[in-house]
């Protein structure tokens, strides 16, 4: 017994110590517990829900999960069968004789990523007295906040010309714009449904902050918000027009502040509604909530979790850039790609990518302005044009755990790994001549290509971020899209501002968890006397 604790102390300790070797920083949230303590990548707990394909990768499960979860790789895999099925292969795929012609080897060469030409860590530096406003004010500053205020008047004093006057409306001003964001976010740090609860006699409600502003002039705010009132003569069919200048003022102030680390991730983050009002709420209020209609994709730093900058696509309707008229998923996925990648290139960041948007043409796009990739491919998801049809069926002779097969084209290569099931990676970003290794509690060391190793590491570092990022979501639920972008972007803007908080010297001061600090930020917001966050 004790020799096997020793050799599970001894596998923890090699996987922390690969761990800080990819540079991935601990939970940025500063709470305790072995949720957000423990390494994200070797952690057994199994409990990460944003990416499945990542926890399929790293983690280990219970057998029946196990499973399902392999039924699941088969059928998306494209075969039904066990090792020994073969297939005809996804579209575009290459045959062997083709391969060969277009270059594709079993020839293994190494792969050198040229040194990242930035600086990594916060743009500017904060003062030790700097609080949680002063953060969140490097995204939405005083000028940000007064546009908010002559656009709604201007939007009230229009509705009335046109459909009456309201005897209860008064010009907003800036400090109760303030206090209505403030009310607002609220509903992240207390997890209320409705942001009215604030007034209410229920479990939610909070008379320290109701005070500071009556219900009827809360919702009489709420009835006349506007970021933008009128729709502008030129891009009028842009479906986010009320949200745009937002958008673009918040795209600016993350690329001002702060700098990534070489490695970041392009996917989509867990927005989906709360699971536990999900399971609790009734039917009929159920057919009440409407379905989400844009995507959000981001390209986040793998090191901090901070969002550099974040693509919002309309599901329905006409948009200004097109994206709206592409039906092909990969095509839609390969352009919002290119997007969030346009202010990065040049620098030889590493960028990670799902199997949506992992693609030959696009990777090779890519290196040629000095990004390099590493991507999951699915046979099912991703667009697999120009790779070898050899690699992406499965063999007649079964595979081994850790097995691996490779092919090379130029520098990029294509990698068929088993981890009961096959898992396929495309990558520029690693040698395929050096070897990594997973580590798990129960299995030990499996051995695997250096590229698998980092994918499974930073992405689950993501994966783990993402779920606690859910966590702090507003909770105010609008029906109008364009607030609901609105409110969305305002959550990322304040996770962003808590990481630059514990990187700068005002954590050293007082070191506020997530939840403090948020609580902080509303009673600033609200020009609350004791700004001190209560337990």
């Amino acid at each position: 017994m004790a020799e096997c604790g020793r050799k599970a102390l001894s596998l923890l300790e090699a996987a922390r110590s690969r761990y800080e070797s990819l540079q991935i920083s601990d939970d940025v949230f500063g709470e305790s517990g072995d949720d957000s303590s423990d390494n994200p990548f070797y952690s057994t707990s199994g409990d990460s829900d944003s990416d499945n394909y990542i926890a399929e990768v790293g983690e280990e499960e219970p057998q029946q999960q196990q499973q399902q979860q392999h039924q699941k790789r088969e059928k998306e895999s494209g075969h039904s069968g066990g090792a020994g099925s073969g297939g005809a292969g996804p579209p575009g795929a290459l045959s062997r004789s083709q391969a060969e012609e277009e270059g594709w080897t079993e020839s293994l060469q190494d792969v050198t990523v040229p040194p990242y030409k930035d600086t990594y860590g916060p743009a500017q530096k904060m003062t030790a007295t700097a609080t949680a406003l002063d953060f969140f004010q490097l995204f939405v500053p005083d000028n940000c906040i007064q546009n908010m205020v002559t656009q709604t008047n201007m939007y009230a004093k229009k509705f009335q010309e046109r459909f009456g006057s309201d005897e209860g409306w008064r010009p907003v001003t800036a400090q109760e714009m303030k206090a209505f964001l403030g009310f607002v976010i609220s509903t992240s740090v207390h997890r209320c449904e409705s942001v009215l609860s604030i007034w209410s006699s229920g479990f939610f409600s909070n008379r320290s902050i109701a005070l500071k502003m009556s219900q009827s002039r809360f919702e009489k705010i709420l009835k006349y918000f506007h970021i933008v009132a009128f729709r502008p003569s030129q891009g009028s069919n842009q479906g986010l027009y009320k949200i745009q200048p937002f958008l673009d003022s918040l795209q600016q102030s993350f690329g001002c502040t702060f700098r990534p680390s070489q490695t970041q991730v392009l996917h989509e983050p867990l927005i989906d509604e709360d699971p536990v009002f999900i399971t609790t709420c009734t039917e009929r209020e159920l057919r009440k909530r409407k379905k989400r209609k844009f995507s959000l994709w981001v390209r986040q730093c793998t090191s901090t979790g901070f969002i550099c900058q974040i693509s919002v696509h309309l599901k329905e309707g006409q948009g200004a850039d097109g994206l709206a008229t592409l039906k092909n998923k990969p095509q839609l996925h390969s352009l919002v790609a290119k997007q969030l990648c346009q202010n990065i290139s040049g620098k030889n960041t590493i960028v990670f990518t799902g199997p949506s948007i992992t693609s030959l043409s696009l990777f090779t796009e890519f290196s040629k302005q000095d990004i390099y990739c590493c991507g999951l491919l699915s046979t099912r998801k991703s667009d697999c044009t120009g790779l070898p049809q050899s690699m992406l069926v499965c063999g007649s002779t079964p595979a081994q755990r850790g097995q691996s097969r490779m092919m090379m084209k130029g520098s990029m290569s294509l990698i068929s790994w088993y981890n009961k099931g096959h898992f396929r990676f495309l990558s520029n970003a690693y040698s395929p001549t050096k070897e990594g290794m997973i580590i798990k509690r129960k299995s030990g060391e499996i051995p695997c290509p250096l590229a698998v190793e980092a994918f499974a590491a930073h992405l689950s570092y993501i994966c783990k971020y993402d779920d606690k990022y859910s966590k702090y979501f507003i909770f105010h639920k609008p029906n109008k899209t364009w607030q609901q972008v609105f409110w969305l972007s305002i959550s990322i803007a304040i996770n962003n501002a808590y990481i630059l908080y514990k990187m700068s010297d005002a954590y050293t001061v007082k070191r506020y968890s997530r939840a403090q600090f948020g609580e902080r930020l509303v009673r600033e917001l609200l020009d609350l006397d004791d700004c001190s966050p209560t337990q």
